[in-house]
């Protein structure tokens, strides 16, 4: 953990699909990119700002995602999220994030994730 400081940055980008639009994943009507594929865009880009810092056997849970989902996106877009680490207290890690597609921002806000030691989250969770 002593590798991460705020201004950490990482991205993930895909392409708007069949398979990642309102209508597939259930959130809606429309042939656009679905606010559930933007959410996990944007966590994927926190995960990637920080993988390269934690310490062997440590991962990341998302615990909060407050956006918004603004602006669709047609299939064959680009989306391209953005996570900053801007606030570190203790293992809660807080994120501004962001995506955009080729005409601007379609989503923004903050995201909130907790390291953790992986084996022992597991443990805890075959335990319930």
């Amino acid at each position: 953990m002593s590798n991460l400081q705020a201004g950490l940055t990482g991205t993930a980008t895909t392409l708007v699909t069949e398979e990642n639009t309102a209508i597939a994943m259930r959130s809606g009507a429309l042939p656009v990119f679905a606010t559930p594929a933007m959410c996990a865009l944007m966590e994927e880009a926190a995960c990637n700002a920080i993988g390269s810092c934690l310490e062997e056997g440590a991962g990341s849970v998302g615990i909060t995602l407050k956006i918004t989902h603004g602006a669709p996106s047609a299939l064959g877009s680009q989306i391209t999220a953005t996570a900053q680490l801007t606030c570190i207290e203790g293992r809660k890690l807080t994120f501004s994030v962001e995506a955009r597609d080729e005409a601007g921002v379609i989503g923004s806000g903050s995201h909130e994730r907790f390291i953790i030691d992986n084996e022992k989250f597991m443990r805890k969770l075959q335990s319930k």
